[in-house]
């Protein structure tokens, strides 16, 4: 390790690997033990202090190293699992207690302490994963996010890393997701802010067990094919005294105005135009994508990154984006398969576009826009939803201006916004017929998809992070048909290479058939590739048509394999059960020359293939 390069570039706000030389690492200088560093510069002394000296009694005095800055000490015959804080002296006199930034683990809350950890101990077997493994562009992707805490309880204690492995991992291949998304697991003091309120940025949380416990199963899930992406917060940081806020005695990693450094959430904002926090924040999210194989990093509250305070009439904040830029390029440079995502709520330009095209360097955002107005268009009252036509149509107006996302979040299931099927209009039967209808939509529309845990059983209760989900739901006929219909969408997409293959291509990847029947409330577009197309139609009223007649792009033979109507999936059983031939539209004004003649029930959502005709070629 050249520690001299390290520092330069630390300084420079471009290090990728600050975590070998910050923090405690075991190592051999004429004896075993452990090396700790730390960055303090506004310090008049730092010591060590910890299980290995009896916390108060004997602390051990760090020596400021060569680099400025810098306090290290190697202490003889640490163990692993000791804690530890650096007792920080600041210019004032007063005695600061803080957690390592650099730790690797901590001790479980309402402790604070870091803890020593050795990373080294950690292998791997996923060599095939890795290598082929992409950004998926052109692929299928369907991300379960999941609140490790709360998907399931062993008794009064969520599930371990290792019952996750035993549990989640089996559920999500059955149901068909490609991905799964972990709510952050850096560690955090509070349970209530789900992880986003951090401490230890490369401190894996101890409250579901230890790194090497994680890594073995982030292992198995790539062993499986299944990806994993990590959330991260690069914003804000806690208040607890513990913490980063005031390191040293002065602002280091928040802003030194306190208006800039208190942020909305009770926290404190980055100072993303020091130097040393860039190199901090960078190291961190290549430390999990280097040490835990993540394969994807989700990024929290872009806009607050975008704006000074998430606010578009402070203007923007150019060191800010400054940092995120070089965030993205180096996490790109270093880990070219890895996908950054983009939680952003603004209309911001170019979020991913590439860094070399000035660009903010994502790989996707999180299409808020399309979530807010789809799930308001079901929450409407089938008599007016023709005045709001235009919020399903609307996204496709914009979709290829990036790479989008389509999210149905942890956020829409908390906070009295409803969880996703209560959010549907009407009695109990039309909250689900429509649920149904706007999962289809959602798997039929451009984009990669994510869905919150419960979204696949229809919860009604809001997530709370202090219970599992409501499992025993599935003893009910009509929660354990939604699984079922959820586990066949799913499976659909992943084996329909025109429902992902051209997600972001403008000439292949969409085309509407009828945008603008809102006098009936029937939307129908086609997806494509070289092999087939895919119809969909959606009807969002409770009339039904026994034969409607729908333009299609090509003469053939179509076959329904998805009805939302379905039997099996607590429906009418309205479906189309024998192959639809078409025929030709003599109507000359038509948009197209062929058309079918379907049956639409109540609330369905319908999904037909026909294959592609091979063009004849002239010898």
């Amino acid at each position: 390790m050249d520690s001299a390069k390290i520092i330069q570039e630390f300084h420079e706000g471009r290090c990728t690997n600050a975590y070998r030389f910050f923090g405690a690492h075991f190592t051999y200088e004429g004896s075993e033990g452990v090396r700790f560093t730390v960055y303090a510069p506004h310090a008049s002394s730092v010591s060590l202090i910890g299980t290995f000296t009896n916390w108060d009694e004997r602390p051990i005095p760090m020596a400021r190293s060569e680099f400025k800055g810098v306090w290290s000490i190697f202490v003889e015959g640490v163990q692993e699992w000791e804690s530890y804080k650096y007792r920080i002296i600041d210019k004032r006199g007063n005695v600061h207690d803080k957690a390592d930034p650099y730790a690797f683990y901590s001790e479980t809350r309402p402790e604070t302490a870091s803890k020593v950890y050795d990373l080294n101990n950690i292998k791997w077997s996923d060599k095939t994963w890795m290598n082929k493994r992409t950004k998926n562009f052109d692929k299928p992707m369907s991300i379960y996010e999941v609140y490790a805490g709360g998907w399931k309880h062993n008794g009064e204690y969520p599930y371990t890393y290792g019952m996750l492995e035993e549990n989640l991992l089996p559920y999500v291949i059955e149901h068909g997701f490609t991905h799964i998304e972990l709510m952050p697991l850096n560690e955090y003091p509070f349970d209530g802010s789900w992880g986003y309120q951090a401490s230890g940025y490369y401190s894996l949380t101890s409250r579901y067990g230890n790194p090497t416990e994680f890594a073995h199963f982030v292992n198995a899930c790539h062993k499986a094919g299944i990806g994993i992406i990590m959330d991260m917060v690069p914003v804000h940081f806690v208040k607890d005294a513990f913490g980063l806020r005031y390191f040293d005695g002065e602002a280091l990693y928040e802003y030194k105005d306190k208006n800039d450094a208190e942020s909305e959430w009770g926290t404190m904002n980055f100072d993303l135009w020091n130097e040393e926090v860039r190199s901090f924040l960078i190291s961190s999210a290549i430390f999990w994508c280097d040490i835990y194989h993540i394969d994807g990093i989700r990024v929290d509250a872009v806009s607050n990154l975008i704006y000074w305070g998430g606010n578009r009439d402070r203007g923007t904040n150019e060191g800010s984006l400054d940092f995120i830029k070089r965030f993205n390029y180096y996490l790109n440079k270093e880990y070219p398969s890895v996908m950054l995502i983009a939680e952003d709520s603004s209309d911001f330009p170019k979020v991913t576009v590439s860094t070399l095209d000035n660009g903010l360097g994502f790989d996707y955002k999180w299409d808020l826009g399309w979530m807010n107005d789809t799930l308001k268009y079901y929450a409407t009252d089938p008599i007016y939803r023709i005045w709001d036509h235009n919020k399903i149509t609307f996204s496709m107006a914009y979709f290829y201006s990036e790479r989008f996302l389509m999210p149905l979040s942890h956020d829409e299931n908390v906070h009295g916004k409803k969880t996703i099927v209560d959010r549907m209009w009407g009695d109990y039967d039309a909250k689900f017929a429509q649920a149904r209808n706007l999962y289809a939509y959602m798997y039929a529309h451009p984009g990669k998809k994510l869905n919150f845990m419960g979204n696949e059983i229809a919860t009604f209760r809001e997530f709370d992070e202090k219970k599992e989900l409501d499992w025993f739901l599935l003893d009910y006929p009509r929660h354990d048909a939604f699984l079922r219909y959820f586990t066949d969408l799913n499976r659909i997409y992943t084996n329909h290479s025109c429902l992902s293959k051209y997600d972001f291509n403008y000439e292949k990847g969409f085309r509407w058939i009828d945008a603008d029947n809102a006098q009936q409330s029937v939307f129908s577009f086609y997806r494509e590739d070289e092999k087939e197309y895919l119809v969909c139609i959606m009807n969002l009223t409770a009339q039904e048509y026994d034969a409607f007649d729908l333009g299609v792009p090509q003469a053939g033979t179509y076959t329904e394999i998805l009805n939302s109507e379905k039997d099996i999936y607590d429906g009418c059983n309205m479906c189309n059960y024998e192959p639809i031939v078409s025929w030709k539209n003599k109507d000359e004004s038509a948009k197209f020359t062929n058309s079918i003649t379907v049956r639409i029930a109540p609330w369905a959502a319908i999904w037909l293939t026909c294959p592609k005709k091979k063009s004849r070629v002239k010898k």
